[in-house]
């Protein structure tokens, strides 16, 4: 099976919805959220306070 490409490593929310989605391959992480998931929602890249993308070291 091959690797999924993001995974969530947060979840908070059933209808206010905050999600932190890792990609695999960079370690970029990504914040999503929603008020409601059937009417849109904002994804962006997290930063550190330098302004630089927050990332996950991958084995």
């Amino acid at each position: 099976m091959a690797k999924e490409r993001f995974i969530e490593t947060y979840s908070q929310g059933v209808t206010n919805v905050r999600k932190i989605i890792v990609d695999t391959e960079t370690g970029v992480n990504y914040l999503l959220l929603s008020s409601n998931m059937t009417s849109g929602c904002g994804i962006t890249v997290l930063v550190d306070q330098d302004g630089k993308p927050i990332v996950t070291p991958i084995n």
